[in-house]
């Protein structure tokens, strides 16, 4: 079990770089410098460094003792402890360094806080100076660099006979190995991904020992890699494995030559086991030698991370899914009972499920164990097994589940932190990625970037990395992610007793250490015990379910003195709960970077939010009730992240919003009337917006140079625009100019223009620059005649125009990239028939209530179309599919026609649709027939539909309907026959 331990004290060590790189900042440095010249202070600060660069030469031995002993254990928490403490001094420190920026008329008096200060940090460094003098009594020794705990190499031999569940994947790649790829000079690679535990080598050596890959390739070799990847020593096992003899050769370059004169001319099948690193320079380095062997021969790599493989260019990667139960309860019994009869212990197997469920379809989880459960024949043995956590076994036992934890042990302190702090998530909880970014930001655990990434962009590379390293896998039953079962444990235990996850209300083990703190919201309201946890940093409800049951009331003496009280809290979320008011000290929370109250009923913010200096996420989404926000919210210089959406009764932002110089996300953006509310202008000094933006109340610009001060123009980040007016405007010019100045960088990929009351839309909107853009939403625009060329969008994949009922003209006969057309509600636009030139990629078509100049619709220009449905077209009387090919149509699904009463045929004779499951339709009186192939193959058709067609005669005639569910026809007044093979 040292592994998890290094985990720990590798932690640890991250906790004190972090408290080193705030002390090196220029701005702590100056602001201490310049209001602590000449007190005891900045030699207090030299002492805090000296002390944690001693303790800190220790960590290394100190990690490796503390499994063994509860003295080093204990001593190493205690150690954690004070950190904690000195970096919210620090924080504090940073913190009024921002808050006399803010007060320049008012600088920080000297005399009184100084004196407190010296006071705190003297009694941290005491605490630290005699955790210190304990390191010799316990024996730590001074160490610059931590010890691996190794791995076993792995061999390529494996007992076929204890394998399960694995046959399908081994002949997908066994077809891969087989297959023949010979574009281009390098050679094919395939690798298998998958968490720690999945069985990867054990694929591998399945494929490696099969008698047809050893007829196939007779030169086979086989080289473990592990976490680092020694060209040398890579390449002088993989000579070893080919020649089948030992090598002296102590140079790179000439083992490299003995490689490549071995494999000249051979086809070769190479297996490189538990790869880690992804730097492409030493795998092409590496692959030198293997350039000249014959065509056919293969790579195989295996490895936990999606990273790897693509650095190294696989031209497949297979990812390893866990075992069904059945494959793994097989794996289990093999193992658990083979010294024991399980006829013999009955008692035994039930238990035995039960512990296999908690494997989780790990067959490394199920081997062993089983094996520490076969020589046991006691049930109550076998019931301490299921009930304990397997890492709490001793060291004697330290093979247990090591593929399981090696991912952890090889992560940066970086992503140790962010893991561990994922221990406050409950098992099965689906959890976003924005979210967990903007905590991981919150409690500072991103590193500040070297380049122009933005600290959302640092989070969202620790997120990957943890999904390439198979920590987080998506969840398969809803949007989002999460940690299996068996990491959420090794969550708990890595961050022990600082991370306290509440599941049924309980609170027994909440303690001074405790930092960071979840519960289910719906199930828990004893927040009294909190009182212990004095220094949390994290409180975070959580929804364990999609309807809970809970009332999602929460108590006023948590919220307006208990949470006030918790002064080193740095995220908190009220989200979810019935709260009308906020706590008027929220202020007193000055370490706090993330807000939200989400989903709540308040009406506004207190004035006191905008002394929260350190504030970056405010989210406010859903906040129906939500009025209006801060007078001074301008003074939130760090916020970044400014979430409204679903605030519909906010009908103005603060003035001077354009000071918020960070601000990167803004949801939404209120245009006010109100001369002391911001104008959009202001937009234009909100330089680094990206992601969505909404402008609303639109109607209310009055000065067109406001719209061109909004410079939409110049951002370049924003991907998503949409412009609202509420349709209460009456300056039809005013708004047509508006519209026409804000104008979006050519990067935009989406834009709606919503309720707007110009006569047309803008130039801009058809300019061929925008060729980002891929979704076009034009709705509600009730005095818009007239449209710009959209032809020359060239990337446009979802066009929408709604509710437009003067707009005239015809749509261009080009789409190219277009995937969605939906028209309604505009009776004067006309739909290209016969003169479409490409719509090659239309997959739905949707037309209501719209088009009144189309008569007819011919789909063969539609070989793509999935889904078809027009509704209330009134003058179409024909739809045709005509072309020659056999192809029309090959991929549509569904087919509806209704309320077209002048649609007097269908000529469907070239139809050719194996896909297509439903077939209808409805109100169409001047119907007078459905002609289809005569030989039709509808083997998907679920559902046949012919009602309020009374000039309709026949049906046409299907020869195969294995899966047709329902058939339905009525009011049809004119038909003489029914099909008789229906």
């Amino acid at each position: 079990m040292v592994w998890v331990e290094t985990v720990v004290g590798a932690l640890l060590s991250g906790f004190l770089q972090v408290l080193f790189d705030r002390m090196a900042t220029r701005q702590f440095v100056d602001f201490f410098r310049k209001r602590f010249d000449g007190t005891d202070l900045l030699l207090l600060l030299e002492r805090l460094k000296m002390i944690l660069l001693t303790v800190n030469v220790v960590l290394s031995d100190a990690e490796e003792k503390q499994i063994t002993n509860p003295f080093v254990k204990g001593w190493v928490d205690e150690l954690k402890n004070v950190v904690y403490q000195a970096e919210d001094f620090l924080d504090e420190i940073a913190t009024l360094a921002l808050t006399e920026c803010q007060a320049s008329n008012n600088p920080v008096q000297n005399s009184n806080i100084c004196e407190t200060l010296q006071s705190r940090l003297h009694e941290i460094i005491k605490k630290l100076e005699n955790i210190a003098q304990h390191k010799d009594v316990l024996g730590l020794k001074e160490s610059f660099g931590g010890k691996l705990y190794p791995r076993l190499p792995t061999t390529s031999l494996v007992d076929e006979c204890k394998v399960y569940g694995r046959n399908k994947n081994k002949n997908k790649i066994m077809d891969f190995l087989f297959s023949v790829r010979e574009n281009g000079t390098e050679i094919p690679i395939i690798a298998i991904a998958g968490m720690a535990g999945v069985g990867k080598t054990t694929l591998a050596q399945l494929l490696y020992n099969d008698s047809r890959v050893k007829k196939h390739f007779r030169t086979r070799a086989w080289a473990y890699v592990s976490e680092e990847f020694d060209v040398f020593k890579v390449t002088k096992t993989i000579y070893e494995s080919v020649t089948s003899r030992d090598c002296n050769i102590t140079d790179l370059n000439l083992i490299q030559i003995r490689l490549k004169e071995e494999l000249v001319g051979k086809k070769f099948l190479l297996v490189l086991d538990d790869v880690w690193n992804e730097n492409f320079i030493s795998w092409d380095f590496l692959q030198n030698s293997f350039k000249d062997g014959a065509k056919g021969s293969r790579i195989i790599v295996t490895t936990r991370s999606h990273s790897v493989a693509s650095a190294m260019g696989a031209s497949l990667t297979h990812s390893l899914q866990q075992l069904s139960y059945e494959d793994c309860w097989s794996v289990f019994e093999t193992h658990a009972f083979r010294s024991i009869n399980s006829q013999t212990h009955p008692k035994l197997k039930p238990i035995g499920e039960k512990i296999v469920k908690k494997c989780q379809g790990l067959p490394l989880a199920a081997k062993i164990i089983g094996s520490l459960l076969h020589s046991k024949v006691e049930a109550h043995e076998w019931d301490n097994i299921l009930n304990s956590k397997i890492w709490d076994l001793r060291s004697d036992k330290s093979n247990i589940l090591p593929s399981l934890s090696l991912s952890y042990y090889y992560l940066p302190s970086h992503l140790k932190q962010c893991f561990a702090y994922c221990s406050i998530l409950p098992k099965g909880y689906v959890f976003e990625r924005e979210t967990l970014v903007m905590l991981w930001m919150a409690e500072g655990f991103l590193q500040q970037p070297r380049d122009k990434k933005c600290m959302e962009e640092v989070g969202n590379c620790y997120f990957d990395e943890l999904i390439s390293m198979s920590l987080f896998q998506k969840s398969g039953v809803k949007p989002g992610f999460v940690m299996h079962d068996l990491v959420n444990e090794l969550a708990q235990f890595v961050s022990g007793e600082f991370c306290f996850h509440s599941e049924s209300g309980e609170l027994h083990g909440i303690s001074e250490k405790t930092r960071h703190f979840s519960y289910a919201r719906d199930k828990f309201d004893g927040f009294e015990a909190l009182n212990e946890a004095k220094f949390l940093r994290t409180f975070l409800p959580l929804s364990l379910s999609s309807n809970p049951s809970g009332s999602n009331h929460i108590c006023q003496f948590m919220v307006h003195t208990l949470l006030p009280s918790l002064s080193s809290l740095r995220a908190l979320s009220l989200s979810g709960y019935k709260i009308i008011t906020t706590c008027p000290d929220i202020n007193k929370l000055k370490h706090l970077r993330f807000l939200d109250f989400s989903g709540t009923a308040i009406t506004e913010l207190p004035e006191s939010t905008c002394s929260l200096y350190n504030l970056q996420t405010l989210k406010l989404l859903d906040c129906f009730q939500l009025v209006k926000l801060p007078a001074k919210m301008r003074n939130l210089i760090q916020l970044g992240y400014l979430h409204l959406n679903g605030t519909r009764s906010l009908k103005e932002l603060p003035p001077e919003f354009g000071r918020l110089k960070n601000l990167q996300i803004l949801t939404t953006f209120v245009v006010s009337n109100n001369t002391g509310a911001s104008c959009i202008s202001e937009l234009g000094g909100l330089l680094r917006l990206r992601g969505k933006l909404s402008i609303l109340e639109l109607q209310n610009v009055q000065d067109i140079a406001d719209a061109e001060n909004a410079k939409l123009k110049d951002k370049q980040c924003i991907k998503e625009l949409a412009f609202h007016w509420n349709n209460n405007g009456h300056d039809q010019e005013t708004e047509t100019v508006v519209l026409e100045k804000l104008h979006p960088h050519k990067n935009i990929e989406n834009i709606s223009i919503e309720g707007y009351n110009g006569t047309k839309l803008p130039d801009w909107l058809g300019n061929s620059l925008f060729d980002n853009m891929v979704i076009l939403r034009i709705s509600d625009c009730k005095n818009c005649s007239s449209f710009p060329p959209l032809g020359q969008l060239s990337s446009l994949q979802k066009l929408f125009i709604l509710k437009c009922p003067e707009l005239i003209g015809k749509l261009p006969d080009h789409f190219p990239s277009l995937e969605l057309l939906y028209i309604d509600q505009c009776c004067k636009l006309d739909f290209p028939s016969d003169d479409i030139k490409d719509y090659r990629n239309l997959q739905v078509l949707q037309i209501k209530s719209s088009c009144d100049p189309l008569t007819k619709i011919t789909l063969s220009f539609f070989n793509k179309l999935k889904h078809f449905k027009i509704q209330d077209c009134r003058n179409l009387n024909c739809i045709e599919i005509f072309n020659d090919h056999h192809q029309e149509l090959k991929l549509l699904q569904h087919f509806e026609i209704s309320n077209c009463d002048d649609l007097k045929a269908f000529s469907g004779g070239r139809m050719h649709s194996p896909n297509l499951t439903s077939f209808s339709f409805s109100n169409c009186n001047s119907l007078q027939s459905i002609s289809m192939p005569e030989h039709m193959n509808t083997p998907k058709l679920t559902s046949f539909s012919v009602s309020n067609c009374n000039s309709l005669e026949s049906f046409p005639k299907y020869e195969h309907t294995p899966k047709l569910k329902s058939f339905l026809v009525s009011n049809c007044k004119s038909l003489q026959s029914m099909p008789r093979n229906i």
